[in-house]
């Protein structure tokens, strides 16, 4: 019995290996969950240094802020 268990499920991942081998690869690409998108560009907090996406940053002319708070007390020399 437990011979016949194990032959029915090598019989059952070889299928599964072979329809995976023979499938388009067109097909498997649309499977595959798309990505969000291009990773934003990353800048400096003018005051602490700290590294954050472009996208959550404060910007304030040229200079950017992780915070309101930052961006209100102003650039700071970040040695």
């Amino acid at each position: 019995m437990g011979r016949l268990i194990l032959i029915a499920v090598a019989i059952a991942v070889a299928v599964w290996l072979l329809q995976r081998a023979l499938a388009d690869p067109k097909d498997r690409a649309k499977k595959q969950p798309e990505r969000a998108g291009t990773p934003d560009e990353l800048v400096r907090c003018a005051h602490c240094g700290l590294h954050l996406p472009r996208s959550e940053a404060r910007s304030a002319g040229d200079r950017h802020y992780c915070s309101d708070e930052h961006a209100a007390r102003g650039p700071r020399d970040i040695g």
